[in-house]
This record gives structure tokens, sequence and C-alpha cells, in this order.
């Protein structure tokens, strides 16, 4: 051997040896370091032993003087190595989560990983690291807003109760507009997606006209009725009334959750459903529109028809979205809630605690 270690294994060495190579549990370096030396007691050459167990001649050399200085257990024994980055002093630790949840100076509005790096005398991975385990990102939001209403619970727990008992003889409709609604057309066509790269589409785009989209979700069945129309104003929302009308059969009462637009409170919506009393309104307290359940369809429109759309016209717009309303009655899936409300009513007062103590 190139080193001049004379390997001499025991009986008892043998067997402990042979046991880790033929144990199944034992990790793969454990093996591989006992095939070395007990193909060095047999008087194999080194550059046989490291093309068998797989490794270079001076890893032979290493694990031969290992043993032959402090037998099988130190081929199972790892050297401890010094940290190859010393640990930040807790109070920089410290210093970097607090200063975080500050305003930074300037006019900047958060924190960057470059300017809290310069701020505390530290590397940029070191804030990175201190920020990921902490959970802390300065970069991202989340948007929020409390209601004031002071008939909050007594709406919330009206409009669950619609959702999760609803009337005999009854049908409960989530009523809602998403309005502004875009015809654009890209100034170029996209590239499709492939392996290694996304998909691609213009970030400029020809605008064509709006629509507004006056949709009513069936809580029970999730079918959902909708119409586009030109404008966003009580004479269309009444038109809309009417096509909900003609589409729910006669001798049923329909319970309808709107939120508290303008449009939905004028005069002359409140005449109509003077004509037509089996219609019943529940407004969702202000700030609360989540509460409606038509929200999700509109989100899910959104996100898989319009956002990466193409449309060449108002007329072509409208036809998408008659048909994914069209492939959305095909399969409806009923509109389940599972929020408790005595949860959201915890939440929303410590909300309003949060706020009244930090403002």
């Amino acid at each position: 051997m190139g080193t001049e270690v004379e390997i001499e294994v025991s009986a008892a060495d043998r067997a402990r040896l042979e046991a880790i190579v033929a144990a199944p549990s034992s990790p793969q370096k454990h093996v591989w370091r006992a095939r070395v030396i007990l193909l060095s007691a047999e008087g194999v050459g080194t550059m046989t032993i490291a093309r068998k167990a797989g490794v270079a001649k001076p890893t032979v050399w290493r694990w031969q003087r290992r043993f032959a200085a402090e037998g099988v257990a130190g081929l199972l024994r790892e050297k401890s190595r010094p940290p190859g980055i010393a640990p930040l002093p807790t109070e920089t630790v410290a210093r970097v989560v607090a200063l975080t949840g500050e305003v930074p100076p300037g006019e900047a509005t958060h924190w960057t990983v470059r300017a809290m790096a310069q701020a505390v005398g530290i590397s940029h991975a070191s804030v990175q690291r201190i920020w990921r385990a902490h959970g802390l990102k300065p970069h991202r939001f989340k948007t929020f807003k409390l209601s004031k209403d002071p008939a909050f619970a007594a709406k919330l727990r009206e409009i669950v109760g619609l959702y999760v008992d609803p009337p005999a003889h009854a049908v409960v409709l989530s009523v809602d507009e998403k309005s502004q609604i875009q015809a654009l057309d890209r100034t170029q066509p996209g590239l499709p997606i492939k392996p290694g790269r996304l998909g691609t589409m213009t970030h400029d785009y020809k605008r064509h006209g709006t629509t507004t989209l006056f949709a009513a979700l069936n809580v029970l069945e999730g079918t959902l009725i909708g119409r586009c129309m030109a404008r966003h104003r009580h004479q269309e929302f009444i038109r809309f009334l009417n096509a909900i009308e003609r589409t729910v059969p006669a001798g049923k009462v329909i319970h309808v959750i709107l939120d508290n637009y303008a449009t939905h409170k004028h005069p002359k919506v409140k005449a109509w459903l003077a004509r037509h009393p089996r219609f019943v309104f529940h407004f969702t307290p202000t700030s609360g529109s989540w509460l409606n359940a038509v929200e999700g369809f509109f989100a899910k429109l959104t996100r898989r028809r319009l956002k990466r759309g193409v449309f060449r016209s108002v007329v072509e717009l409208h036809a998408a979205i008659k048909r994914f309303i069209e492939a959305h009655n095909d399969d409806p899936k009923p509109f389940v809630w599972t929020a408790d409300p005595a949860r959201i009513l915890a939440g929303v007062q410590r909300g309003h605690q949060t706020l009244e103590t930090l403002h």
C-alpha cells in the first residue's frame, strides 16, 4: 500500500465488518468503508480496492489509516467539522427581526434584502436566512377590510342560515355584477407552452369595449343564470330580475343575497319588488361582499377564461362568457358553506381591537 499502513483484521473485527456489509439497513458509506478494509486485509492492491469500492485512492488510504488507528469504531464515526459559516449573534438576529416590522428610512415603504443588509452590516444571505427562519416576507402583503356595519352579526347569521339551511319551497340565489369586463386583443400572437418554457402573450393589448355580467348562483343546485349587458344601472338590474322571474318556476319564493350597491336599492328597484312579492332581498354587511357566494364563480371566470383570453370584439367576449356559463351548468356543484360564524365574529372583533390598539 502506498501509505505503508499494515492492515490486520482480527476474527472479531472481520465478523463485524462482514455483518456491516451484509446488513440491508447499513448506510452505504459504512458498507464501502468496510469493504475497503476487508479487501485490504486480503492483500488486494489499492487500485483494485478503489475500483471495487467506487472511491479514489486517497480515500482508500484515509480509511486504512483510520482503521489502523481506531479500529471498526473509527469507520462508523464521522469527524466533527467546524461550521462553514459562523452563527450570527442573537442580538443581530433580534435586531433584524425588530427592524423588519418597522418603517425603513427614506421614502421606501418596506425593507428589501439589500437595504436590511446595509443597515445591520451583515450579508444578503444572512438576512434571507433570518427572514426565512422567522417567516418574514416584507415584499408581500395581504389586503383586508373590516366591516363597520352595526348589524354585521345579524346579517352574517341571516345569510349563513340561508346557505346552511335554505327555506323549504324556496330558491336561494346569490346575485352580483362583474362590471367593466374588457374585450382585450393582444397585439401579437402568443407562443404555446412547451417543456422548459412558459406560455407567452404580449404585455400590450387593444381594447374593443367592455361588458357587465349579471349573475345569479343557485346555492342549492350550483347552476348559474347569467346575462351580459352594456351598462351597469338600475335599468339593467331590473331587466336581470325579470330574467330571473321567468327562469325560476312559479310558486317558489326567491331569496336573493346581494351587496349594498346603490343600483340594488334604487327607488324603481324597490317599486319592482313591491310588484313581485315572492322576491326577498338579503343584503350583505357593508364591506362584506365576500359573503356572496357568486364571487367564487367570478374569480373562477377571471382565472380560467378572461385573464388569458383574446377577444377581438365585445360579441366574441359575450360568446365566450356564455359558453363558460353553459359548461359550468353542465356539471354544477352545490355551494357548501363551511366557515363557523362564531369564528368569523371573533376574528372581526380581534381585528377591530388590533386597529384600535395600533391607531
